[in-house]
């Protein structure tokens, strides 16, 4: 009897502390991409999926907070570079603190710290784009160079970095 009641204490126990943790689901094509994420990122912006972005039809700002080399090799179509080491905030003028602003970089770090400066500047709809560009170029979405042409290419940090990122789906650059 001891032992059945032992059993159960615990058993609830286990469950009551799963339940206590929050979920987030997967959202990369990659288990091991996603655990790479989820050991950069703090979740301190909430999170959209490049799926849920390419599907959305509300109306998004998509800041880029990659440094410009890495934006002019390609972005996302209507990205506005807003940069990471030389972040100035006279780049946001203009855009209502009330829209949908959607923040990424390569994997979704360098976005995430954007993020929370633009919540501190009272942007209510900030988003980190989850996997950011890589993720985005792994789902096949496009990408366009500084000209505005569509491209294969994406810079992909360094030789490290760039293997999260599927070469039968883009080109490599650093």
């Amino acid at each position: 009897m001891v032992n059945r009641i032992s059993f159960f204490i615990i058993s609830s126990l286990s469950l009551s502390l799963c339940l206590a943790q929050p979920v987030v689901q997967k959202l990369c094509n990659s288990d091991e991409f996603d655990q790479e994420i989820r050991s950069w990122i703090d979740f301190s912006v909430p999170i959209i999926s490049a799926n849920s972005l390419a599907s959305d039809n509300e109306e998004v700002i998509l800041l880029d907070a990659r440094e410009l080399n890495e934006y002019k090799i390609s972005h996302i179509p209507g990205a506005k570079y807003i940069g990471y080491n030389n972040f100035n905030k006279k780049n946001l003028d203009g855009i209502d603190k009330d829209a949908k602003i959607v923040v990424y970089c390569s994997i979704g770090y360098r976005s995430e710290k954007i993020g929370e400066k633009l919540q501190n500047l009272g942007y209510s709809q900030v988003f980190n784009l989850y996997g950011s560009i890589f993720e985005w170029a792994n789902q096949g979405y496009p990408l366009i160079d500084e000209d505005g042409n569509p491209t294969k290419k994406l810079h992909t940090f360094n030789r490290k970095w760039s293997k999260w990122v599927d070469e039968t789906k883009v080109e490599k650059q650093w």
